[in-house]
Formats: C-alpha cells, structure tokens, sequence
C-alpha cells in the first residue's frame, strides 16, 4: 500500500502560516526517508522559531534545545503548541509540540537562561572550521533525495571520508512565508542535516538506514549569519545504534554542539 502524498503549500519557503500556531509545509521541507514526511531539519527550525517568540525576554536566551522525534513527521498541515514548563527569573524550561493528525510527532524543551557580561572569562576549546570560501562546492542531492536536501547550498572541506567530515550549508528559502524568523531559528532549521553529511554508508536500498530519534542541541554563544558549519563524527555500535556528534559553527567560529541518537537497521 503506498501512502497517500499531503496537499503541500507552493511557495519559497518552508512553511506557510495559517494563523494560530498553524502551518503548511511546502515542498523545500520534504524528507530524505519518505516522500510524504517532513524533514526533522526544516521542522526543528519552525519549532525553535515558535520557542523564540514564546513569552519572549530580552534579558534570556535559548541555550540549549532538546528535541524528542515520536514519529513520522507528516507533510501538509500541522499544529505549534508552546507553554512554559518552569517559569523563573535566571532559568525557564520551555515546551513546544508539533503535531498532526491528532498526534505529537516532535516534543521539544529548551532551557532559556539569563544573560550577563562573562566576557572577562570567555573561551572556547573547539576547534575553528575553514571558511565557507576556502571549501569546495557540493551536491548533497548526489546522496539524499528529497526536497529539504535540495534546498540547500553545501560546501566540503578537505579530508572529508564516510564516518567525519566538515560541511558548510546554508539556504535561500525563509522559514515561512513571514519572513521574519531570528537567525537562531534559521540555522536551528539547518542543524539535523548533520546526520547525512558524512554518512558511514551509503543510504537506500541493499545497505542500512540510521535516522535518528533525536536531536540535542547546546549552544554556548548565540549563533548568528546565514551559514551553519557541521564538524562532524558518525558512529556505529555493534548492536543497532548510533551516535552523531557535531560541533557546531558560524562563520564567527564555533557555538556550541549537537548529538544524534540513531537507529541502524538493514534496509
């Protein structure tokens, strides 16, 4: 039985608004695993998007994000729920939900925390990427179908092999049709692509699928531009699961880390 493909909004973005936490995927946020889901990528960044403008403050900022994938991620039609799981002066924890077809399909929670001059101490033990210029072009639709993969201009840095590799991507088409989404939603929009950039083999079929369950995000400095640099590890357990850890970039340097759990399966 084949899956009925959704009724997909037609625009150059990723989602269209409908009013009231309401949205419409187009095209450009179409997954790499199924044609009839959503990419977790584009849907990160719509659910970050809806985090930021949550109650907003300026004295805060989102630090980390924890997103829990409870399954498919239909295209077409969906709902952004958002509520304040514990309020504080210093410390909130957010809460955001997508769902569609009277399911939850992603649940996220972000600690937004307040801010203060800590620039006396400031340091960072990551190491810097080569700039999106000193990289070459590269066609990620080559590996991955789908309309996200698509969407997106990608740049490789020497020495990239199956299991590591150091991507630059970035994207034309807005998060909505609003165009007005922070830079912090956008490149949260751009992050889960960190799972298929160094891929340790190739997707489709007579080999092995890994998406992952989840995506974790830490950011010690807000991000900011149009640009999201991956520095990326792939690895395989022996049992059936696996791990995506990437360090995270802009082109000011490094801002924080992602984490992906996987789970592999032969196709």
């Amino acid at each position: 039985m084949t899956t009925a493909l959704p009724e997909l909004a037609d625009g150059d973005f990723y989602y269209e608004s409908l009013g009231g936490g309401r949205f419409r995927s187009t095209l450009h946020a179409q997954g790499a695993w199924n044609p009839h889901e959503q990419h977790m990528a584009p849907a990160s960044g719509i659910i970050a998007d809806a985090l930021v403008r949550h109650e907003p403050r300026d004295d805060v900022r989102i630090a980390r994000i924890s997103y829990e994938i409870l399954g498919l991620i239909p295209g077409g039609e969906f709902q952004i729920t958002t509520s304040t799981l514990r309020p504080g002066r210093t410390i909130e924890l957010l809460q955001a939900e997508l769902s569609a077809g009277g399911r939850v399909a992603i649940r996220a929670a972000a600690w937004r925390m307040i801010t203060s001059d800590t620039s006396a101490v400031a340091a960072v033990e990551d190491e810097p990427m080569p700039a999106p210029d000193e990289c070459k072009p590269w066609d990620g639709a080559s590996v991955w179908p789908g309309g996200y993969i698509r969407s997106l201009e990608m740049r490789i840095a020497e020495g990239h092999r199956p299991g590591s590799g150091k991507v630059w991507i970035r994207t034309s088409h807005p998060l909505t049709d609003h165009r007005d989404s922070s830079d912090l939603a956008r490149l949260m929009g751009l992050v889960d692509t960190a799972n298929g950039i160094a891929a340790r083999v190739p997707p489709g079929e007579n080999s092995y699928i890994f998406p992952n369950v989840d995506l974790q995000i830490h950011m010690y400095r807000a991000p900011s531009g149009e640009w999201l640099g991956l520095d990326n590890k792939v690895s395989f357990g022996a049992d059936g699961i696996g791990l995506t850890s990437t360090v995270l970039h802009d082109v000011n340097g490094p801002f924080g880390r992602a984490e992906q759990i996987l789970t592999v399966r032969k196709s």
